[in-house]
């Protein structure tokens, strides 16, 4: 090891901002990417292909002692899964390990090495392995897009919870969160829409295209008009046969994913449908678009009449009268996409749900069983627009700083105190003063969005108005004056200025009763299902035995959640099972804005190095207690005996 490039930034003799950089920087030229905090890892995005994941590299990171072998996201792997036997010290059996760092940083990447290595360190049943290790491309294919900072970006969070029983593991749940469901009807510019339909535009057979009616790629609006080159189809047909070989292998029935492709065609196809006006301004869909009314309605399942009443008008019942209300040119257009949105949405929960069903362990209830959970969560977005769901984004970052601070920073000087060690206190940002902006009751963020999205009349401006009013000498709050719907939050990671428009409309995410009695009429057996299907407090499909559940018929959709509110709940609940666990941190660096190998951009790192707080968890590191080994453990590596 170079004494000047240190394996642990804990055993830096100088620590500052200089040093810091010096050594990853150093360390990143020579292709070292992995870098230790004590027991915390800094994984710095290598953008090419390493030779470190080969199998001879696992067999060596197994069941081995950390001071033993270089940085790794395997030796992390290892660690979790041998305090979850409890070998390695005293603590919580469930393990959970925490992946952050912005879009683009390597998050996803180091989620699917750490189940590769877990998998490997409990074989047993092979099938079950398999199984859970194709979860990941099927849920990228249908979760992540190409963005302007990252070519593979989750566009949901999820939290993979393995479930074992002794050292083998026996299922799996996948816990998922936010899809950005709006990416279906809108990209921005350098953006694609969700992988699986470039995938299945490459990979499907000529044949099959007939079948489900799919034409060529650049006509469909939702794709904006664009395909990829010629190398770039060429992967996509890769790619989709290996979507289609993990659905075999995880278990989906044939006529499950043949309705599954024909809705996605339905939802390209419904991007299509226009609309113009009358002379007598009534609204009708434009000539040129009768065809792909007629294809929709045809891949959805419906009656084409029926399908034009759900997007030209909306029906409602009052005092037991059905009223009828014809749309403008944009209602049919919100109404347009909002199907689509919604269609996608409900064919990714099922997907999970369906996956959940698969995975679920096989034992006796009364078998305890315990977990390794991995969170692969959306890093901290700050675009040139920041809509509602980078909003989202960024809390739950907030969330997860947070759980960094108070395990690294408060627990850590807490336990030194009760323990009697003499100790200077470390001061670190904290960052719940942010947390409370957003969620306190009933005068938070979130609290105002719901309350404005409860009055049918409320504007996008009201709800910035209501902040302004609110917030204007909170310390993380900024007012954006000249009256545009914007405001700033300073988050622990920088400000962001958050465009309000479209926040209550997404927040609401309702479905209209007549779109849904459509769909739930529909012959496609799947979409029929989907429409039909509860969502529960956290805002995902629930399962019933193999089925999901359906709603009664009593279904009132004033009832259901908004989506602050179930993403509210889904992070409680989320942060209720890690708080319960024992923590492992992997914190991802992103070295450079253009994705290419053998660049670093020094001021882009040190940038995240700064608002990640990780000088400070240097500083507790170097100066603290990190090894807290069991005394087993302890007196085998220093080679002592004690007797009774």
């Amino acid at each position: 090891m170079d004494l000047k490039l240190p394996e642990d930034l804990a055993n830096l003799s100088e620590l500052d901002e200089k040093s810091l950089l010096e050594v990853l920087t150093g360390r990143f030229t020579q292709n070292l990417i992995y870098t230790y905090i004590g027991d915390i890892l800094v994984a710095i995005n290598p953008f090419k292909y390493l030779s470190i994941y080969e199998k001879e590299v696992s067999e060596r990171y197994k069941c081995h002692e950390k001071k033993s072998l270089p940085p790794h996201i395997f030796a992390v792997a290892d660690r979790a899964y041998q305090s979850m036997l409890g070998r390695l010290a005293t603590g919580p059996k469930n393990q959970c390990i925490v992946i952050s760092g912005e879009s683009g940083a390597g998050k996803t990447e180091s989620t699917k090495l750490l189940l590769r290595h877990i998998m490997e360190l409990c074989k047993a049943n092979s099938q079950l392995e398999q199984q859970i290790l194709q979860v990941n491309p099927l849920l990228e294919a249908f979760g992540n897009a190409q963005t302007v900072m990252n070519d593979n970006s989750s566009r949901f969070g999820k939290y993979i919870q393995l479930r074992f029983q002794n050292s083998s593991v026996k299922g799996a749940k996948i816990n998922e969160y936010l899809l950005e469901k709006s990416r279906v009807v809108h990209q921005d510019e350098g953006e694609q829409n969700f992988h699986i339909f470039y995938f299945m535009l490459a990979g499907i057979s000529t044949e099959d295209k007939e079948i489900y009616g799919l034409l060529d790629p650049t006509r469909y609006r939702y794709l904006n008009g664009r395909f990829g080159q010629e190398h770039m189809v060429q992967a996509w047909r890769v790619k989709y046969a290996e979507v289609c070989n993990a659905m075999d292998m995880v278990g989906f029935e044939e006529q499950e994913k043949v309705d599954m492709m024909t809705i996605l065609a339905g939802i390209l196809s419904l991007g299509n449908i226009t609309f113009e006006t009358t002379d007598s301004d009534a609204l009708k869909v434009s000539e040129a678009s009768r065809g792909w009314l007629k294809a929709t309605a045809g891949q959805f399942g419906v009656q084409e009449e029926d399908l034009l009443k759900s997007l030209t008008c909306t029906t409602s019942v009052t005092r037991g009268e059905a009223i009828q209300r014809l749309h403008n040119q944009q209602q049919a257009e919100d109404a347009r996409d909002s199907i689509a949105k919604v269609a996608y949405g409900r064919v990714f929960g099922w997907i999970v749900s369906k996956i959940n069903e698969l995975l679920a362990p096989k034992v006796d209830c009364d078998v305890e069983l315990n977990e390794i959970g991995i969170l692969d969560i959306f890093g901290f977005e700050n675009f040139a627009v920041n809509r509602f769901e980078q909003l989202c984004i960024n809390l739950a970052n907030e969330q997860l700083q947070y759980f960094f601070n108070h395990h690294i920073f408060l627990m850590e000087q807490k336990e030194y105190k009760e323990e009697g060690i003499t100790w200077e206190t470390i001061t670190y940002k904290d960052n719940k003063p942010i947390l409370d902006l957003f969620l306190t009751k009933p005068i938070g963020i979130l609290s105002l969005l719901d309350e404005q999205s409860a009055f049918p009349q409320a504007t996008d401006r009201d709800f910035v108005d209501k902040l302004n009013s609110k917030f204007k000498t909170a310390p993380n709050f900024e007012v954006v004056r000249n009256h545009t719907p914007l405001f700033t939050i300073v988050h622990y990671a920088g400000k962001v200025q958050y465009n309000a428009s479209g926040f209550l409309e997404k927040n609401r995410d309702t479905i209209p009763a007549n779109i849904r009695e459509l769909f739930i009429n529909s012959v496609t057996p799947l979409l029929s299902v989907l429409f039909a299907a509860t969502i529960s407090r956290t805002g995902t499909l629930m399962p019933r035995k193999a089925k999901l559940q359906v709603a009664d018929d009593n279904f009132n959709s004033t009832r259901k959640q908004s989506v602050g509110a179930q993403f509210k709940h889904s992070l409680a609940v989320l942060m209720e099972k890690m708080f319960a666990a024992g923590p492992h941190f992997v914190r991802c660096i992103k070295p450079n804005r253009s994705k290419q190998p053998d660049q670093l951009d020094s001021k882009l790192v040190m940038d995240q190095l700064r608002y990640n707080g990780l000088m400070e968890t240097i500083r507790i590191r170097r100066d603290g207690f990190s090894w807290r080994p069991a005394f087993k453990e302890f007196c085998r590596q220093e080679n002592m005996i004690f007797t009774q």
